[in-house]
């Protein structure tokens, strides 16, 4: 059995496997009949499109073989060609000389080109010489068709990459030679009409009659001129790396005559060529600017615009502004004069300096008086300075000049004798107190600021700062920090081995005179450092840091300095995207950092002294055994002896910094002093020792010393506020034994009590009733006519947490914890036991 009658056996099985299947015998083969007839169709279908790929691919192939034999043919056809036209016996000898000839076929045909080029331009040439006879306007069509020609020839030449010079310099040069001749006759009828108006007096003006005359020597120069300004709008001159605006015909044969005058007062051995008087001549163009400015807007400015209305041209103002074509034709003598001075000044750095200073004053009033923008719309006209210093790469010389003549007066500054002198007198008298030295070189920088304000460029202004004004901020930075550090080396152990410094050296200088060279340093940090805030609030200074901000954010490098070293100089917010950060940061910070650690010594010098002063004072006990009526208020009281070293050097030093700071810094020094008052007297005298009440009122009038002595250079309020945890301690530990009324508060804080005999008064205290005493005792509180009793605040203090927060409020003590306050009441004599 073959597979097919397996596969219809299996086929059969399937469908017939009951009785029941039998019945569906007929449909069962309805239903193969039909797939039999569709695989029968799907088979032909088959068949016919194989025959039909068969005879495509036969008739494709049967092409093929066709178009190789006639490419066979014709390649034959070719080689014989070949062999015959160049006598060569192979087709690959034949190759190389049948491009030989091509070659020169094509070299004859762009010989051909020239020619016909040469032969154009000749008859243009000789037709505009022709009409130029006949006619001055008549010559204008021919030069202008000669000019079109130049210029579409200038463009074939860059495409082609410079395949023609020499075509392009002879057609050139006859243009030129051509441009030369009608601008000399147009110029000669301008001319003509200025000397009839007797220019250049500063009273020529063009009369009714000669105004026709006038409109159109000047038109045919502008018609002369239109196709260059067109094509090529700016000419070439001394700065030949720039664009440059052009001169205008009619204008430069207003100039001549200028020109002349310029060159016969400002050259030679005149009294008026003064090197070192640049002024001189540029004043001399601001005068021929005033004095003729008012002739061209009158007679040469609605011409320009009857000219150039309509056109590209007019959109630009140094030719649709009489003034602005006025000022640009007067530049070229300036650029010249300019040029032949600098090499004559470049070894003289004052007259360098001075040049240039007068060059960028010059440029600022062209700029802003008579509104110049030179063409360059909203870039505006950077200035014959940036042509010079940018261009004519005289900026490295200018700046070396400007920083030996900023580090020269520096120094001159730093060796003055009264350099480290306080300045009481130039600032505000409530202000930090700088040194003059600070204050000098302060006002040298602000100058240099202004010498270099005028420039153009923004990498040249990034130089001067960074160069220059940060450079002398860090010398003097680090002069301050070195001043510093001798300060400390003197003023330690170590450094006085070291250095040999005298017991008598070093009493002055932990005396007025160290702190003398303290304040020395931290107003001028702190004056220098207000002063380099405010430059970066400065407009001029904003616009340099938001020109950095620009750059920074798009390059990697600024100018010769990466972004990192310019970072490093200036600020770190170079760069970021945020808008914090100023371009005098960095050095800011240096000024910040010296102020504060200058603060801090003087603070740390203070407080050693303080408690050298008050190793006296801590080591007395007179506090449980005074006694008497004369305890009975702080007026009453002399003061313990052994505080005058205190009270003496508070005056002295605080006299003199109340004087040397402001008050910011002044009280922040004076609340770490009163801190530590405060913490020597607690530690020593009122936690080691025990009071009676004229003890205790004793200690208050002392403390109410050193509060007058400080309030009276700090300010009131400022003495309490930090002694105030001592002021409590006292005013508890000095409560009168009886309640009485509120008066007795104040005596008692100032350090007294109406009746010293503290026994006497506990005996007679104790023989009342108790109900009226805790009667008097509760009005006192409540009414305020009374104050607390010793037993009553001991009673309550000691009670609970709670109740102790309670009395203490009462009493208005706001420093004192439960814990201070027991350990402090305990030290009184009636608690002892």
């Amino acid at each position: 059995m073959d597979d097919s009658e397996s596969r219809a056996a299996d086929y059969l099985d399937d469908k017939l496997q009951t009785l029941g299947d039998l019945d569906s015998l007929d449909g069962i083969l309805s239903q193969i009949h039909a797939q039999h007839s569709l695989l029968k169709q799907q088979l032909e279908d088959a068949q016919r499109a194989l025959h039909e790929a068969k005879q495509a691919a036969h008739e494709h192939q049967t092409s093929l073989q066709d178009r190789a034999r006639t490419f066979k043919r014709e390649q034959a056809d070719i080689d014989q060609r070949l062999l015959v036209i160049t006598s060569s016996e192979t087709s690959d000898d034949a190759v190389p000389q049948f491009e030989a000839v091509l070659d020169t076929l094509q070299r004859l045909d762009v010989a051909n080109g020239y020619v016909e080029l040469l032969r154009e331009t000749d008859v243009l040439s000789q037709e505009a010489q022709l009409q130029l006879q006949k006619s001055n306007e008549a010559a204008l069509g021919p030069y202008k068709q000669l000019r079109s020609l130049h210029t579409r020839l200038l463009h074939l030449q860059d495409d082609a990459e410079g395949a023609a010079p020499q075509l392009l310099h002879h057609v050139n040069k006859i243009t030129q030679g051509l441009r030369t001749q009608i601008l000399d006759t147009f110029s000669s009828d301008l001319d003509a009409v200025l000397k009839k108006i007797r220019w250049p007096t500063p009273k020529a003006a063009v009369t009714s009659g000669l105004q026709e005359e006038w409109t159109s020597a000047v038109v045919k120069l502008l018609d002369l001129q239109t196709p260059e300004l067109e094509g090529l709008e700016y000419s070439q001159g001394p700065t030949s790396k720039i664009k440059l605006p052009a001169v205008l015909f009619p204008f430069e044969v207003l100039v001549q005559p200028l020109e002349m005058r310029f060159r016969y007062h400002f050259e030679g051995d005149k009294p008026t060529n003064r090197i070192d008087r640049p002024e001189y001549f540029l004043q001399h163009i601001t005068t021929l600017l005033n004095d003729y400015v008012g002739f061209v807007v009158d007679y040469v400015q609605p011409i320009l615009l009857r000219q150039f209305r309509g056109t590209d041209l007019a959109l630009n103002p140094v030719y649709i502004d009489a003034t602005s074509a006025f000022i640009t034709a007067l530049l070229p003598m300036l650029r010249a004069k300019i040029g032949a001075l600098l090499p004559k000044v470049a070894g003289q750095p004052q007259l360098l300096s001075h040049l240039m200073h007068e060059v960028m004053s010059f440029d600022t009033t062209i700029r802003e008086e008579w509104r110049y923008d030179g063409g360059y719309g909203l870039d505006g006209w950077k200035g014959l300075s940036w042509e010079f210093l940018v261009q004519g790469d005289w900026f490295g010389r200018w700046l070396q000049v400007e920083k030996d003549f900023a580090l020269a007066r520096y120094q001159s500054i730093v060796d003055a004798p009264d350099f480290g002198d306080l300045d009481y007198e130039s600032v505000d008298p409530k202000a930090t107190k700088p040194t003059k030295g600070a204050i000098r070189v302060n006002d040298l920088l602000e100058t240099i600021t202004d010498r270099y304000r005028p420039v153009a460029s923004f990498s040249q202004k990034l130089r001067f700062v960074i160069d220059i004004q940060i450079a002398i901020f860090d010398k003097l930075h680090e002069r301050l920090q070195a001043n510093l550090e001798a300060y400390l080396a003197m003023t330690t152990s170590f450094g006085r081995a070291v250095g040999g410094v005298t017991k008598e050296e070093q009493g002055k200088l932990l005396g007025i005179e160290g702190l003398e060279r303290l304040c020395k340093t931290h107003g001028s940090a702190d004056y220098l450092e207000k002063a380099m805030r405010d430059w970066s609030d400065d407009v001029f200074f904003l616009d340099i840091w938001e020109e950095l901000q620009d750059r920074a954010r798009q390059a990697n490098n600024i100018g010769t300095m990466s972004v990192a070293d310019v970072a490093q100089r200036t600020s770190s917010a170079v760069g970021g995207d945020g808008d914090s950060g100023a371009l005098f940061d960095e050095t800011a910070n240096w000024y910040s950092r010296l102020r504060i650690r200058s603060e801090q010594i003087i603070t740390d010098t203070l407080n050693n002294n303080v408690r050298e002063a008050l190793r006296p004072y801590r080591h007395i006990n007179p506090w449980a055994t005074l006694t008497g009526p004369s305890a009975s208020a702080d007026a009453n009281l002399s003061l313990t002896a052994e505080l005058d070293p205190l009270l003496t050097y508070l005056t002295t030093t605080l006299s003199f910094l109340s004087r040397a700071l402001a008050l910011a810094p002044l009280r922040r020094i004076a609340r770490a002093v009163l801190g530590t008052i405060s913490s020597v007297i607690w530690d020593n005298v009122l936690s080691r020792h025990r009071f009676s009440t004229a003890g205790a009122a004793q200690s208050h009038s002392d403390l109410a010393a050193i509060c007058r002595v400080v309030d009276k250079y700090v300010g009131a309020g400022v003495a309490e506020a930090g002694l105030r945890k001592c002021l409590e301690g006292v005013q508890l530990v000095g409560l009168p034994v009886k309640g009485g009324k509120s008066q007795a508060i104040n005596q008692t804080s100032a350090g007294g009590d109406e009746d010293e005999a503290g026994g006497d008064d506990w005996e007679a205290w104790g023989a009342e009733d108790v109900a009226e005493k805790e009667t008097i005792e509760r009005s006192g509180t409540e009414v305020g006519d009374f104050q607390l009793g010793l037993w009553e605040v001991e009673k309550r203090l000691f009670a609970d947490n709670q109740s102790a927060r309670e009395v203490l409020e009462e009493l208005g003590f706001e420093m004192l914890s439960e814990t201070e306050a027991r350990a402090v009441l305990g030290r009184r004599v009636e608690l002892a036991g």
